[in-house]
C-alpha cells in the first residue's frame, strides 16, 4: 500500500474529518501525505484542528491507519484517494467527487467510456428487456456499462453487459455488503467477468435509505452519458439524469405509452432536453464524436480495435473512406436495416468508423 493511500485512510479517521474538508484538504496541499506533513498554524481553522489532533496523537492515529490497511487487504479492496493518478478523471471534474473510492475488482475500469443505464426498479417486462438489449450491445462495442445493482433496469443492464463485455455496480453500501441480497450471485458474476463494484462508503457500512441517492452523482459522474430506460416522475433514477445534465453528461430516454406512470419521468425528461431514444443509433450519435475526445481528456489511450466480427466485417469491406447512408449499404451488403445499423453501432464504438449526421464512412 503506498504512502499516499495510507495517509489517505489516517486523514479521513480524524476527528472533525468530513469529505468537504477531505477535498480541501486534497485540493490545498494535492495529496494528504502533505497535509500531514503540513505545519499547524498554516491551515484554514477547519483544517488545522485535525491536524494538530494528529500532532497530539500521531502514534495512535498510525495504528489506527495500519489496522484499516490491514482490512482492506484481506478483503481485496482497492482505495483510491481523489490525489491518486488512478482516480477516474471524469469523476473528479464533478461537484462534491468522493474523496475516497472503494473498489472490488478491475480498478482500470473506471476510467473506461462508460454509459450509465438506470431505471425502475419494479420495471415492466418490456423495459427489462431493452435495458438487457440496450446493454449487450453497448458492451459488446466496447462500452462499460454502469448501474447502480438495484432490483429491475439496474440488474438487468448488469446482466446485459455480462454477455457480451464488462460492467461497473456502484453501491449505496461498502463493497463489501451487497444489496439487496437478492444480487448476491449477480454481484460475484461481475467480479468473475472482470467488472468492479464502487462505493464512497468503506468496509462494513449498512444499507441506509439516504446513501442511495448520494450514490447517484456517482453513477452519473463516472460515465459519458446515462440512459433511463423506465422511471416514474418522483424516481431515484430521475435524480441521476438530472445530476448527469447537472455534470455536463448526455441524457438519453425511452419513451412508452402516455397511459403508463412508470414512463412519465422519462417524457419529462425528453421535455427538458434529453435525446428521446428508440434505437441504439440514437445512443452512438449522440455518443461516438465524444467516445475518443473524453478518452483524450482523461489522459488514456485507447487500446487497438479487436478485429470485427462476422457481421461487422462484412459491412466494413463494402464502406469506402467516403461517407455513405445506410439504405447504401444495404444494398451493398444485402443486410437488413436493424443488423446493419447495429453492425454500424458496434464498428463505430470500437473505432472503425465516424458517424457523420448518418452518413458512415470507414476510418481505419
Amino acid at each position: 500500500m503506498s504512502a499516499e493511500i495510507r495517509a489517505a485512510l489516517l486523514v479521513s479517521a480524524l476527528p472533525g474529518m468530513t469529505p468537504a474538508l477531505m477535498r480541501q484538504a486534497a485540493g490545498r496541499f494535492a495529496s494528504f501525505a502533505a497535509y500531514l506533513a503540513a505545519t499547524p498554524g498554516d491551515c484554514p481553522p477547519p483544517l488545522d484542528e485535525p491536524l494538530r489532533h494528529y500532532r497530539r496523537q500521531r502514534a495512535s492515529c498510525e495504528r489506527g491507519a495500519d489496522v484499516a490497511a490491514a482490512r482492506l487487504a484481506s478483503l481485496a479492496i482497492d482505495l483510491l484517494p481523489l490525489s491518486d493518478t488512478r482516480y477516474p478523471a471524469l469523476l473528479r471534474e464533478i461537484d462534491r467527487p468522493p474523496p475516497l473510492l472503494y473498489v472490488r475488482g478491475a480498478v482500470d475500469l473506471l476510467s473506461l467510456p462508460q454509459l450509465a443505464i438506470v431505471g425502475s426498479r419494479r420495471a415492466s417486462r418490456g423495459a427489462l428487456e431493452d435495458a438487457r438489449a440496450f446493454a449487450a450491445q453497448l458492451a459488446g462495442g466496447g462500452l462499460v456499462i454502469t448501474s447502480g445493482l438495484a432490483l429491475g433496469i439496474d440488474g438487468a443492464a448488469h446482466r446485459g453487459a455480462l454477455a457480451t463485455g464488462r460492467t461497473i455496480a456502484v453501491l449505496g453500501t461498502g463493497v463489501d455488503v451487497v444489496y439487496p441480497r437478492q444480487h448476491a450471485g449477480l454481484a460475484a458474476e461481475i467480479l468473475a467477468a472482470g467488472g468492479a463494484l464502487v462505493s464512497e462508503f468503506p468496509p462494513g457500512f449498512p444499507v441506509r435509505r439516504e446513501s442511495f441517492p448520494q450514490r447517484n452523482r456517482i453513477i452519473s459522474g463516472l460515465a459519458m452519458g446515462v440512459l433511463v430506460v423506465e422511471a416514474a416522475v418522483k424516481s431515484g433514477s430521475l435524480i441521476t439524469a438530472r445530476l448527469a445534465m447537472e455534470q455536463g453528461r448526455e441524457v438519453f430516454a425511452i419513451p412508452g405509452s402516455v397511459h403508463n406512470p412508470q414512463v412519465r419521468g422519462c417524457h419529462q425528461l425528453i421535455r427538458e432536453g434529453a435525446t428521446l431514444t428508440e434505437t441504439l443509433d440514437d445512443v452512438i450519435t449522440q455518443l461516438g464524436g465524444m467516445l475518443a475526445y473524453k478518452a483524450e481528456e482523461a489522459g488514456l489511450r485507447r487500446a487497438p480495435p479487436p478485429a470485427p466480427a462476422a457481421d461487422e466485417a462484412r459491412v466494413l469491406a463494402a464502406l469506402g473512406f467516403d461517407p455513405l447512408d445506410p439504405d447504401t449499404l444495404a444494398e451493398r451488403t444485402g443486410m437488413a436495416i436493424p443488423g446493419l445499423l447495429a453492425a454500424l453501432a458496434t464498428l463505430e464504438l470500437q473505432g472503425w468508423v465516424d458517424n457523420l449526421g448518418g452518413l458512415y464512412m470507414r476510418v481505419r
